[in-house]
């Protein structure tokens, strides 16, 4: 019985060193200022599938559509300044 705790335990070490090193790596590729959700951005989580949602929906087209790039309008300062502001609310 002991011995299982104890391979019980050593995969809980290993899996939370895999974890640290899986954030170290991310920290040396992703700026500070995203550190908050460095945890999207390890390798586990990276790899993750998401399950589907009911919000999901697909966007269904007619036969023959191709995909248009659309224009970029420019912004003034005052405007990305509240979009920015719309965003983070």
């Amino acid at each position: 019985m002991e011995v299982k705790k104890v391979a019980e335990e050593w995969e809980t070490w290993d899996k939370e060193e895999e974890a640290a090193k899986s954030k170290e790596e991310a920290k040396k590729l992703v700026p500070q200022k995203f550190y908050k959700w460095i945890y999207v951005f390890g390798k586990k989580a990276s790899e993750k599938i998401l399950t589907k949602k009911l919000w999901d929906y697909v966007i269904e087209t007619k036969k023959g559509f191709v995909s248009r790039k659309g224009k970029v309008y420019p912004l003034s300062r005052e405007e990305r300044g509240e979009m920015c502001e719309f965003i983070e609310k």
